[in-house]
């Protein structure tokens, strides 16, 4: 099918180029010679995607971008600018633009970035295709994210879970590995029985022995009867290990014999207990480095690790953080009894920038905060923890002063360098506070001659 796209220039000769080139390239084009236009366009037709000026002379393409993202969300905007910097171009991109391409324009730089933008919408409708089929056959229990990382864990639990595999799952604190563990657990065929959860860095030794295995009666001071260990009660269901690298190294022989055997001896007992139980272990340790310190017995990591699920932290999936900051923003107005509407635009630049050493859990304290700190209609600046703040300041502190009469194209690219500096390297991160997709930071980079 024919992708179809939307050209909105108030410049009547530069929308003549831009159709020429893209009906060259295949493209069914239409025209709108204002921001106004563009949006009622939108509103009777469907279009792949909408290219359009940052500056006409009526509706400016920052806010006709906003009303056209109100219409169509999934419709991609890619801006056009001759103006401003590059941190206006951001500032369109954070608000929901795809990317932007400055003027004049290179025709080649047009078509690759089309091309690339019509591509990853595809890919976004294939994926959404894909979530609804799970999300018809599969409950993610309070799991959130549309993120390509999160898209990738769902599509690994949908398969994982119906399984019989004991899986390993890694991340780091407060990423919500509890949460996918109860995923398998419900979406597997032991739905029906017990899901039991042991925390073995809350208690000692001895004690987390007998909460796994149970003891029998007299075998210790004060057991006045049996008691059933977790493995048992939780037999023809599934337990959860969590935090098992805290474990000793005395009782992960035990689990190990359990893992092989299926079966156990209680806590001052000779007679052997049979069990059918799935087990699901998580850590936020790295368990390879705990093996080669000799803190983890190699043959239970073999074991426990048939399947591993790596849960993203919440840094490597910032698209994420509007979605989960609206989430509790809802959960706790309701809890409190506030009546909030959303964020404050800075606030949510304040959320994006944050580089959330605590993950979702930290994110969900700050924004619990926020819901009981605002005293208006939605959450501002003031309402987010001071740490935050002086994040933001300190940010507006690093900024480069942007000297007049240089051209924007060379503003672009020393604001690239040097936030690809500040990030370590790292390209991702880089093309996230930037606000740009990783194709399009790769495109640029390249043709700083940087590979």
């Amino acid at each position: 099918m024919t992708s179809k796209i939307l050209v909105v220039d108030d410049d009547a000769s530069h929308r003549t180029m831009l159709r020429a080139v893209l009906s060259a390239e295949g493209y069914q084009v239409q025209e709108a010679d204002d921001g106004d236009t563009a949006c009622r366009e939108v509103e009777k037709n469907i279009f792949d995607l909408v290219l359009m000026d940052l500056r006409m002379k009526r509706l400016h393409g920052d806010a006709a971008q906003k009303r056209i993202y109100a219409i169509s969300p999934t419709t991609p905007v890619v801006i056009m600018t001759a103006y401003g910097s590059v941190r206006s171009a951001v500032k369109s991109l954070k608000a929901g633009a795809h990317d932007y391409l400055t003027k004049p324009i290179d025709v080649e730089e047009l078509k690759i970035l089309v091309a690339k933008t019509l591509h990853h919408r595809r890919l976004e409708e294939e994926n959404l295709n894909l979530k609804e089929r799970l999300d018809a056959n599969f409950d993610f229990g309070g799991i959130i994210g549309r993120s390509p990382s999160m898209r990738e864990l769902f599509e690994t639990l949908s398969l994982v879970a119906p399984s019989e595999a004991t899986v390993l799952i890694q991340g780091e604190s407060g990423t919500g590995k509890e949460l996918v563990a109860n995923a398998i657990h419900h979406n597997s065929h032991r739905k029906d029985r017990p899901f039991v959860k042991v925390n073995c860095a809350a208690l000692p030794e001895t004690l987390l022995e007998n909460e796994l295995f149970g003891h029998e009666k007299g075998a210790f001071t004060g057991a006045t009867g049996p008691k059933k260990g977790r493995f048992q009660l939780a037999d023809r269901g599934t337990l959860f290990l969590d935090e098992i690298a805290e474990m000793a190294p005395a009782t992960q022989a035990k689990i190990l014999r359990v893992l092989q055997e299926r079966e156990f001896e209680p806590v001052g007992g000779a007679r052997t207990v049979k069990v059918d139980t799935r087990i699901i272990s998580a850590s936020n340790r790295n368990l390879e480095e705990e093996i080669a310190a000799g803190r983890f017995r190699e043959d239970l990591f073999f074991r426990l690790n048939v399947v591993r699920i790596k849960v993203p932290p919440l840094r490597n999936r910032s698209a994420d953080i509007p979605l989960l900051a609206d989430y509790f923003l809802e959960r706790y107005a309701e809890k409190n009894h506030r009546h909030l509407k959303g964020f404050h635009p800075r606030a949510m630049d304040l959320l994006l920038q944050h580089a959330w050493p605590g993950n979702v859990r930290e994110l969900e304290n700050v924004i619990e905060r926020a819901v009981i700190m605002a005293r208006g209609d939605r959450v501002d600046p003031s309402h987010l923890p001071k740490t935050l703040q002086d994040q933001d300041a300190s940010n507006s502190a690093k900024e480069p002063v942007l000297a007049s009469g240089r051209s924007l194209k060379e503003v672009e690219k020393e604001m690239i360098l040097k936030t690809l500096e500040d990030m370590g390297g790292n390209r991702t991160r880089t093309a996230d506070t930037l606000g740009i997709s990783r194709r399009t930071l790769q495109l640029k980079l390249k043709a700083y001659g940087i590979n």
